[in-house]
């Protein structure tokens, strides 16, 4: 076996090794609560407690990554946005932003724990995210089809109040579609 091909396997083995413990992560904070431990962590992905500290020195480092990971895909649903009216994209996306912020409540709670709200990892990922969806919300306006009176960061906001409510998805459901509903232009009120 030759010597060159040894260090391209184990980057391999190491990425599989860190998609494995992110994943294992995320399902150990969402069924705890966020209070998972990283031995339980690295039982479920089924590494070694090195191979878990190797990829992340401590909980902060795992935390930052699991809510890194979770901004990046949000902000590639907003890039990959599909097919529809503007509005129907920017709503569809406005939709998976409540599941992201729902998913990552607990995440970036225990994330607090141990760093403060200023911290760049919070700050810097909802700048990705107003960047991700704020071409989705400008073609929506400039089509009518939303409200031209509401920036991105207030309709995220009513989004991140309407997942603080602390109750099952049939009661939150129709929440979410008034609060939908709501910014739409009423008739008569589109400006030309």
């Amino acid at each position: 076996m030759s010597t060159t091909n040894l260090p391209r396997a184990r980057r391999a083995d190491a990425e599989r090794n860190r998609d494995r413990i992110l994943i294992a992560a995320r399902a150990a904070f969402a069924d705890s609560d966020g209070q998972a431990s990283m031995a339980e962590i690295s039982r479920r992905a089924g590494v070694g407690m090195a191979t878990l500290y190797r990829n992340f020195p401590g909980r902060q480092e795992l935390l930052e990554a699991l809510f890194t990971a979770e901004v990046d895909a949000v902000c590639q649903a907003a890039e990959a946005s599909g097919a529809g009216t503007p509005g129907a994209r920017l709503t569809e996306w406005l939709r998976q932003f409540l599941a992201f912020f729902t998913n990552k409540h607990q995440i970036a709670a225990e994330l607090l724990k141990h760093t403060s709200g200023s911290d760049p990892v919070f700050g810097g990922n909802r700048a990705r995210v107003i960047a991700a969806g704020r071409p989705l919300l400008i073609e929506a306006q400039q089509a009518h089809e939303i409200r031209d009176d509401v920036s991105l960061e207030q309709v995220l906001d009513m989004i991140i109040a309407v997942a603080s409510i602390q109750a099952d998805a049939d009661y939150i459901g129709p929440i979410v579609q008034t609060a939908m509903d709501g910014l739409r232009p009423s008739p008569g009120t589109e400006s030309s």
